[in-house]
């Protein structure tokens, strides 16, 4: 439900999934050491709340309360109006109460002269001012949004849908090291929306994170935290345990492509230097240090990946082919997801 919900805000350019408290405090408890003396700027932010009784978003809020345990600088957080000319942002630099701690009861309110769109030029000021960006950004502009975060170099922490990785804006930065994920990848995450929440077993787990779905809260899979600061497990070396040679039956070749199929990230070998198509997720794995990704199999054939045209009359499912699930084994077409094109480096 949830991503059918994605994928409809999408097509409406609806955007307004906003996150809870609790989801970001899983992730950003993680780089409290990036913050120290950081200008932090959550320029897609949201102004009402979520029921937190101030006009201050969750990522505002987190942020607030950890102000001085994260030494961090200075916040600001600026919101898209999407009905009106103006809007306002919110600055949080200094104990402004003067009970000697800054808090959320110091941050300050200060209209503004647009709308508060993160394309603007008074936006973009305040990204150029900006140290790291941290938020979630509009779905239906995830492409152009992260194209402004490396236009202007900064590093940031952004929520995405999965599907993202496939998109032919994201995936090279990828593969060139420019872009990873964070502690958060491929999970389940509850978001305040605008749709009704009907779907029982939703429903169900909604209320298991204690939260109400008759307010419009919903889970929504297949969620990621998109980075480009360093974390833990990008230095981890992945060891399966799992050989190639005397197994070579459990890794069939492509008739297509000169590399081995990999069914699951447990399963990849160790042994094998030669190239390996693995699935998606195996990104939660990568150390760079470890491997070098190749491309990925599409049907574009963005990374010249693979020789046959693929065409509606290859399989019966031709909606499996369109989302670049397609390879060929001892002369069968056998549909599958994504697969990426990995090697081994030498260490």
């Amino acid at each position: 439900m949830g991503k059918k919900n994605l994928l409809a805000a999408n097509s409406n350019k609806n955007d307004e999934f906003y996150t809870t408290y609790e989801d970001i405090k899983k992730e950003l408890v993680n780089y409290a050491k990036y913050f120290k003396g950081k200008v932090i700027y959550c320029n897609c932010d949201d102004h009402n709340g979520i029921g937190l009784g101030t006009p201050k978003s969750n990522f505002l809020k987190y942020l607030a309360d950890n102000f001085e345990a994260f030494k961090i600088k200075k916040v600001i957080a600026t919101h898209f109006e999407k009905d009106r000319d103006s809007s306002s942002m919110y600055i949080l630099d200094k104990d402004n109460s003067g009970d000697g701690i800054a808090c959320l009861e110091d941050i300050i309110e200060i209209p503004m002269k647009g709308n508060g769109d993160f394309r603007s030029p008074e936006c973009i000021k305040f990204l150029q001012e900006a140290d790291i960006v941290i938020t979630n950004p509009p779905f239906s502009l995830f492409r152009e949004y992260v194209a402004q975060l490396i236009e202007y170099k900064k590093k940031f922490l952004i929520i995405g849908n999965m599907n993202a990785i496939t998109y032919k804006e994201i995936f090279p930065l990828i593969k060139e090291n420019k872009l990873w994920f964070g502690y958060g990848f491929n999970c389940s995450m509850i978001f305040k929306t605008k749709y009704r929440n009907t779907l029982e077993t939703n429903r169900k787990y909604v209320i298991s994170r204690g939260y109400n779905p008759d307010e419009n809260y919903i889970k929504t899979p297949a969620v990621c935290w998109y980075t480009n600061l360093e974390t833990r497990k990008r230095s981890e070396f992945l060891n399966t345990g799992k050989l190639y040679y005397g197994y070579e039956h459990m890794y069939p070749k492509y008739d297509n492509y000169d590399a081995i199929n990999v069914d699951k990230v447990c399963d990849i070998p160790m042994d094998y230097e030669g190239i390996m198509g693995v699935p998606i997720t195996f990104l939660d794995k990568f150390n760079p240090q470890q491997f070098e990704i190749l491309g990925f199999m599409d049907r574009q054939n963005s990374y010249q990946l693979r020789t046959k045209v693929y065409t509606k009359s290859d399989s019966p499912k031709y909606n499996d082919l369109n989302r670049g699930g397609a390879i060929w084994i001892d002369g069968l077409l056998k549909n599958t997801y994504m697969r990426i094109f990995i090697r081994k480096k030498e260490n």
